[in-house]
């Protein structure tokens, strides 16, 4: 799958970051550095890249939180540092959505700027997964407030919790495709699984990069549209910080 749904038109950030998901050939996915702060995002913004991604769990880890636990405000507020210290579009992870209504939820991603947002099926209160059609509805409402300008990507959480079965992803694809999801996530779906996945998704997938596993190309050819990263930037971020630490602290410099 190369397009996100029928949403092809418009002008902004968001068209823009959909446009970047059409006609994509197997081997050549969208890639979206997973980006944590100001600093990060001009890193990967001057190395050329179109478009930018922030994690949650990076995002945290930058503001001493664990994950899943950085309050709204201090979230959406290192989301619009990030947006405004680059000139490309950026896709925000907003997690399960913080409790927020679907229009202040846009509207906050809006003041953000982020040209779109991830939202997962997880319920952080119990830890389980949420009712398909209730999640399908929340994501119906958020297209509804957002119309064209917001990219949404659908994650699934099914593998997350356990459920290894492509049919329970695949079923909540297809409601989530029908409620206006643009792209689909199907987090930590085992490599092998992902050309069954995407050719009977009925949108573009996501997949997540991780060290030791298949390089985004890999991912491409094996059916991804768009890769992201997790928090395993900020991680390899900070595993470098630690050696220069460990330098200094023996004597060396940098």
């Amino acid at each position: 799958m190369t397009g996100t749904g029928t949403r092809t038109g418009g002008t902004g950030p968001a068209a823009a970051l959909r446009a970047l998901h059409h006609d994509r050939r197997p081997g050549d996915p969208l890639v979206l550095p997973t980006v944590w702060d100001a600093a990060s995002a001009r890193v990967f913004a001057d190395a050329g890249f179109p478009a930018l991604a922030t994690p949650s769990a990076g995002i945290a880890a930058s503001l001493g939180y664990a994950d899943g636990e950085t309050p709204a405000d201090e979230m959406f507020a290192a989301i619009a540092r990030i947006v405004r210290a680059v000139d490309v579009p950026v896709t925000a992870d907003v997690e399960a959505g913080y409790g927020l209504s679907a229009g202040e939820l846009v509207g906050r991603l809006a003041e953000a700027g982020a040209a779109g947002c991830n939202l997962e099926d997880s319920d952080h209160a119990t830890g389980a997964l949420r009712d398909p059609q209730e999640q399908a509805d929340r994501l119906a409402e958020v297209r509804a407030e957002a119309g064209d300008a917001l990219v949404i990507n659908a994650r699934i959480d099914t593998f997350l919790r356990g459920q290894g079965d492509p049919a329970a992803a695949l079923a909540r694809a297809h409601r989530y495709a029908a409620a206006g999801a643009d792209c689909l996530y199907p987090i930590l779906a085992p490599p092998e699984l992902l050309p069954e996945l995407a050719a009977a998704a009925p949108l573009p997938l996501n997949a997540m990069a991780r060290a030791g596993g298949p390089s985004p190309r890999e991912l491409g050819e094996l059916g991804a549209t768009r890769i992201t990263f997790g928090g395993g930037l900020q991680r390899a971020a900070t595993t470098a910080l630690s050696a220069v630490a460990e330098r200094l602290r023996d004597g060396a410099g940098l």
